[in-house]
């Protein structure tokens, strides 16, 4: 068996880099508590990616998020922004939008979704969706909108194009809790955790955009055309650009 590489070996043998790995995450914002808060978790040190990180629950695109049934469909002007440049299918950006609300699940207890008055049998769906339906919800991809979007720089052992939704937590639903993954679940203000310390860049860079819409009120994108930031690292140096 060969030896694997690291991302530094690999770019001096011209072996190819990873590619980013489809991920999505939501920012659930509270506006009824003292200072407008965003629900954020802990990453252990254990981590192997972004250890010791304050973050918004998320995680990777799987397989099972292409078939759930949802409540309300993606936004128009929404949908069109997650394929704007080619960058995701109907299917995939539908999906992209299913892996933020299942994995918001999983990491917190929260679900971003509408009764399904038992109309959706859990035994129906894909597995790993089927605590979230027999909780007695369906998922609101309609609530969501995007955002902001991050891809992992070139040299990271693991790689992730990683899409940010923003929902206000009015469409969530149930006790934090979860997996035990993100510890430390808590409201943060705002205006606090876009200075915190030990936020990763690309964490970062979505509180800053939520921070406009929140505290600034700058209004949410209407327009389908409207170009969303992107963090891109090109030629060693990570900057923000619009995607």
């Amino acid at each position: 068996m060969s030896k694997k590489l690291d991302p530094s070996q690999r770019r001096a043998k011209g072996a190819p880099l990873p590619k980013p790995i489809d991920a999505a995450t939501i920012l659930i914002v509270r506006r009824d508590m003292k200072k407008p808060s965003v629900l954020m978790g802990h990453r252990s040190a254990a981590h192997k990616f972004m250890p010791n990180t304050f973050v918004f629950p998320g995680g990777r695109l799987d397989p099972d998020d292409h078939t759930p049934p949802t409540a309300g469909e993606l936004a128009e002007a929404t949908m069109h922004r997650l394929m704007r440049k080619r960058r995701a299918s109907k299917r995939k950006a539908r999906a992209l939008a299913l892996a933020a609300i299942r994995e918001t699940f999983e990491e917190t207890g929260l679900i971003v979704g509408r009764e399904h008055g038992g109309a959706i049998d859990p035994a129906s769906v894909a597995p790993d969706w089927q605590d979230f339906f027999a909780a007695g919800y369906a998922p609101a991809v309609d609530a969501l909108d995007y955002i902001y979007r991050a891809v992992t720089p070139p040299d990271n052992f693991r790689r992730f194009d990683a899409r940010f939704f923003f929902v206000d937590a009015v469409h969530a639903f149930g006790d934090i809790g979860g997996s035990g993954e993100l510890v430390d679940l808590q409201w943060i203000p705002i205006d606090e955790a876009s200075v915190m310390d030990n936020c990763p860049s690309p964490t970062r860079g979505a509180l800053a955009v939520a921070k406009r819409l929140v505290l600034d009120q700058a209004p949410l994108p209407q327009a389908a055309e409207a170009p969303v930031p992107a963090l891109i690292t090109r030629y060693g140096v990570e900057a923000e650009e619009f995607d």
